[in-house]
């Protein structure tokens, strides 16, 4: 089956991974550690994703294989995820979008999909003339398997870097305007990915426990 870029929207939160499908941790206010399924509330999110498509515009990609889900990317303006205001290396910049999650299947890892997921963002954000983008990092000694953040490795990788330092979660950022032209049919790299098998569960990886990895984080 082909695989394919779509928008996440509500008709397909219940195709993500179980834990994903009712994840509301940046949604919902209060002080917590960063980690999937720290608040789950599947209707804040549905609600969630309503309205910052109707605000604000598309806040997600999800790449699939048929109808089998290999991973997604969440993002918007900060002031759409209360969660940030209890964020130890402070609020991101009013100026720049956040991507607050990435994940890629357990199964889909270490074949370059976390970059494709990336650049499927950044692409979106850049036609929509956004100036940058800023993301959370997970730092050193950190539960990799359900942080919803993102390694430092993978973000520098993508050509971040940080802003606001934290031994945990420092604050990272990426200017648009520094991307080179696109070139690259993003549909046409994700079907010529070599995936080590296909998905078969719905439990997904952080890209921060997989962040040394070549192309993937």
């Amino acid at each position: 089956m082909a695989r394919r870029l779509r928008w996440l929207a509500p008709e397909r939160v219940d195709d993500l991974p179980d834990m994903c499908a009712s994840c509301a941790f940046w949604e919902v206010p209060g002080t917590k550690e960063p980690s999937c399924g720290e608040s789950s509330d599947r209707e804040a999110l549905l609600e969630w994703i309503r309205t910052v498509r109707t605000e604000w515009g598309e806040c997600g990609r999800i790449a699939s294989d048929g109808d089998e889900v290999l991973g997604f990317v969440k993002y918007a303006p900060p002031r759409f995820f209360p969660q940030v205001r209890a964020m130890p290396s402070g609020v991101p910049d009013s100026d720049a979008v956040l991507i607050a999650c990435l994940h890629v299947s357990a199964t889909a890892r270490h074949a370059g999909l976390g970059k494709v997921l990336m650049q499927a963002a950044l692409r979106d954000l850049t036609s929509r003339r956004e100036r940058a983008v800023e993301a959370y990092a997970a730092a050193g000694d950190v539960d990799r398997e359900h942080t919803p953040l993102m390694s430092v490795e993978f973000l520098l990788r993508q050509g971040f870097v940080v802003t606001r330092p934290h031994p945990r979660y420092p604050l990272m950022r990426l200017e648009l305007k520094q991307l080179a032209a696109w070139t690259d049919n993003l549909e046409a790299v994700l079907e010529a990915l070599t995936l080590p098998m296909r998905v078969t569960e719905r439990a997904p990886a952080s890209l921060a426990e997989s962040g040394r990895e070549e192309g993937l984080s």
